[in-house]
């Protein structure tokens, strides 16, 4: 069986394995508080263009979301997101679970915008699961126009990933008119970077590192998804949200003990290969090739893809018999039903997916 389902279930680069062996028997203090920790947080701070930016490490994406969020918000405060977005459905409530609302901005609330009709930029932008600068004032003002407001949860920052959960990126112009509105209302804005590495590396992206530390108020740059064995990286540009966050990750059980674990981790990934790239870059940049090798082949069928993804995860519509010939060979995710007949699946390709398994599935795209 060969696995397209999911970008994280190979072990890691060889890179990290090679300088967690070489650093192995040295003894560090705890909790992040090493010097390769330290000289992790230095290196995002250099890629990022942020030399005063608050840098920690997380284990894992949903215990990154969590952490985030609670500590930016007040108890009667939820967080804006898009109807699919990963905190709202694939988190088994995690957000809900300390005591936040996640605050879907959904087709109701744009076509009240729209005076009984979808604007289309909203439609299109809740399809892909993203958000717009339009959406984030509407809801802030129905809230606040609302008379009886204080029964009623308070929007306290805006959710989004690049990313989408779709895999559709964001512009530059869109990330700045949801930046510029968010300072406007005083709602911070937080870049969930999961699959980071794959949208700055896509085709079609016009957004850099720089870019994304200058529009949002806390982000992080995801590892687990993108060569780790694990970890995260959270940047923190707005320095009122900073105070205490290590509390935060005490409290919800994300402080770990051998922390050094992931800055060496990060050490790897973000050093530069000879010829002059990230690690990082490369390697997300090579998954996504590989599922753009898979994307022509489906559209070479004439099979129609859900959505036009620009990274490394497709979603090609397929016919029960379809599927289930595929899955005589391959590990693949159902992700939406589209009739009774066909449903999106998900291909899903990552860092270590070798081509001559993209050139197998290839043959047989072509077969069925």
């Amino acid at each position: 069986m060969i696995r397209f389902e999911c970008d994280y279930g190979e072990g890691c680069r060889p890179e990290i394995l090679q300088l967690l062996e070489k650093t192995n028997y040295d003894q560090t203090p705890g909790y992040g508080s090493d010097r390769y920790c330290a000289q992790a947080r230095e290196r995002i701070r250099e890629l990022c263009g942020k030399p005063d930016a608050d840098i920690h490490f997380l284990v894992g994406g949903t215990q990154t979301n969590a952490t985030v969020i609670q500590s930016v918000l007040r108890p009667y405060q939820g967080v804006l997101a898009a109807p699919s977005s990963h905190i709202a459905h694939h988190e088994t409530g995690a957000i809900e679970h300390s005591g936040h609302k996640v605050l879907v901005l959904d087709e109701m609330l744009a076509r009240r915008m729209g005076c009984g009709k979808i604007p289309q930029e909203e439609s299109s932008a809740i399809r892909d699961s993203k958000i717009t600068a339009r959406l984030i004032q509407s809801a802030y003002d129905e809230h606040w126009n609302d008379a009886t407001h204080e029964h009623i949860v308070q929007p306290g920052m805006v959710y989004i990933s690049h990313p989408s959960e779709n895999g559709i990126l964001y512009s530059k112009k869109e990330l700045k008119d949801i930046s510029t509105t968010c300072r406007k209302l005083g709602l911070p804005l937080y870049l969930d970077g999961a699959r980071l590495g794959y949208g700055l590396s896509a085709d079609g992206n016009d957004l850099s590192l720089n870019d994304i530390a200058e529009l949002a108020d806390i982000f992080y740059i995801g590892g687990t998804k993108c060569g780790a064995l694990f970890g995260e990286a959270v940047v923190i540009t707005d320095k009122t949200l900073a105070k205490d966050f290590r509390y935060n990750i005490k409290m919800c059980g994300g402080m770990l003990a051998k922390g050094r674990l992931l800055g060496i981790q990060f050490l790897a990934l973000l050093a530069e290969t000879a010829k002059g790239h990230l690690l990082y870059s490369d390697i997300c940049r090579s998954a996504n090739e590989q599922a753009y090798r898979i994307r022509d082949a489906f559209k070479g069928k004439g099979t129609p893809l859900m959505y036009e993804s620009f990274t490394n995860q497709q979603f090609p519509v397929l016919a029960k018999d379809q599927q289930k010939r595929l899955a005589e060979k391959f590990a693949f995710e159902t992700w939406a039903p589209v009739d009774s007949a066909r449903d999106a699946v998900r291909f899903c390709t990552s860092w270590a997916t070798k081509k001559e398994d993209t050139d197998s599935l290839i043959e047989y795209i072509r077969m069925v």
